[in-house]
């Protein structure tokens, strides 16, 4: 095959897959989603296409989601996720043999998956491989310098992880995970309008509703609702209603109260001299969490630190991947450009 080799990084993430190789930057950023025809098996929708499936596939069509909750649901579907980005990687002339390849993966995910995408990737011809836990790329693509003596903390809120770490010297310190996250509010918000307006709506409309509505502020100038429609449980029939952003707030608070609870379990084990460093320069929100209305301010009063927004929270794992590919993780490495 013709071309060169390159160094490419894949964020492969619960919600979002993106795929950054160096001289090009990102040059794919797609749902982590995948159809298939339940018959013959083979993949007939990836990323947007089959995203656009959910919840209105019929028998015929099987619409997977690789990970959730941050693990790996389906491991023959991750393999062909994975299959069909390394082909479309073909298409822009890259040389596999001669190229090197890191995948970013939640930090849930076993060393068994682990070892599986790395064989998958040696299966296309890829012979350099290795492994990172997204926190770490996540931490480097925000900004911070992992590699300096001097402790660094972020919470990283994802699609179906909330991951909660310490950096120092190349590498995480003390690190916690929590499964809730984006996911699990579009599952809460599911479970209140179930509950609480007797409707059934699918997780593309609860997702809306969270994008929509999703606040932490404590006090609303100016109370937004949004209309959604569903189908009445007690009719059986199509019907609409309303929601307010305080209920979608109240939801989000319940939540939240578990990540900050898992924060402060991460300060407590930290060791003191890395304490101090975080006490001096707060700690940095990354992920689609970070895009939550009023999250800086909640976790400022919640943990009486100083907290900053990452200026790039939904690329910053697969631009910390270009630095993790030039010293291939190796805390004794400090890549030039951090």
């Amino acid at each position: 095959m013709a071309g060169k080799g390159v160094k490419i990084g894949v964020d492969l993430g619960t919600v979002n897959t993106l795929v950054y190789i160096n001289g090009q930057g990102v040059i794919y950023n797609e749902p982590s989603v995948i159809a298939f025809d339940r018959k013959t098996k083979k993949c007939i929708a990836v990323g947007k296409e089959a995203k656009d499936m959910v919840g209105k596939e019929h028998d015929h069509i099987d619409v997977i989601k690789p990970l959730e909750g941050g693990v790996i649901s389906d491991l023959e579907a991750t393999k062909a996720y994975l299959q069909y980005v390394f082909e479309k990687l073909e298409h822009i002339n890259v040389k596999f043999k001669k190229s090197t390849l890191l995948i970013c993966c939640p930090s849930e995910v076993t060393n068994i998956e682990k070892n599986a995408m790395g064989q998958l990737a040696t299966q296309v011809g890829i012979r350099d491989v290795f492994i990172e836990e997204e926190i770490k790329a996540g931490a480097i693509g925000a900004g911070i310098d992992i590699f300096a003596p001097q402790g660094a903390m972020i919470i990283d809120i994802g699609g179906g992880t909330s991951d909660i770490g310490v950096l120092a010297l190349g590498d995480l310190v003390v690190s916690e995970s929590t499964r809730i996250a984006g996911n699990y509010l579009d599952n809460q918000i599911t479970k209140y309008v179930k509950m609480k307006y007797n409707m059934a709506i699918g997780n593309k409309t609860a997702e809306t509703i969270k994008i929509k509505l999703g606040t932490l502020k404590e006090t609303l100038e100016e109370e937004k609702e949004y209309a959604f429609s569903g189908r009445n449980l007690k009719t059986g029939l199509p019907c609409k209603m309303t929601v307010k952003q305080s209920e979608i707030r109240d939801i989000f608070l319940r939540a939240f109260e578990t990540i900050t609870n898992t924060a402060k379990k991460v300060l407590q084990q930290s060791p003191p001299e890395l304490a101090a460093d975080i006490f001096n320069d707060g700690i940095i929100i990354n992920g689609g969490g970070a895009l939550i209305e009023g999250v800086q301010a909640y976790f400022e009063n919640q943990l009486n630190l100083k907290i900053k927004i990452a200026e790039n929270p939904l690329t910053a794992i697969v631009e910390g991947s270009k630095l993790l590919l030039k010293n291939r993780g190796n805390y004794l490495v400090k890549p030039a450009d951090v």
